[in-house]
């Protein structure tokens, strides 16, 4: 693990956790890349934006070291890690991660 947080953007925390760089939005919520997704574009729509609802960037956001904006299908804009769009899972509970590994697709994201 470097000695300095990677960047990320201000709605993005960085925690160190168990040796590496954990990554949460809002009230520490983990966030996730989906496996079905392609670089730099959401495939995750419709019923399953409700369990894995997007992080979404506003109109103001730009890019950040390895973050970057993604255009979703319904136009709307959303954040990405390494161009890959990131989510938070409904079932999570403020500091723990309920959905790392589920389906085999869903994966926490660290540095």
């Amino acid at each position: 693990m470097d000695s300095y947080p990677p960047q990320s953007p201000a709605e993005i925390s960085v925690f160190s956790e168990n040796g590496r760089y954990v990554f949460r939005v809002g009230e520490s919520r983990a966030i996730y890349t989906y496996d079905l997704d392609t670089r730099g574009r959401s495939n995750c729509t419709g019923v399953c934006t409700a369990s894995w609802p997007p992080v979404v960037a506003d109109d103001e956001a730009h890019s950040v070291g390895a973050w970057s904006i993604v255009t979703r299908p319904d136009h709307s804009k959303q954040w990405a890690y390494k161009n890959r769009p990131i989510y938070t899972y409904s079932h999570d509970a403020p500091g723990k991660a309920l959905g790392d590994g589920l389906d085999g697709v869903w994966h926490i994201v660290v540095a």
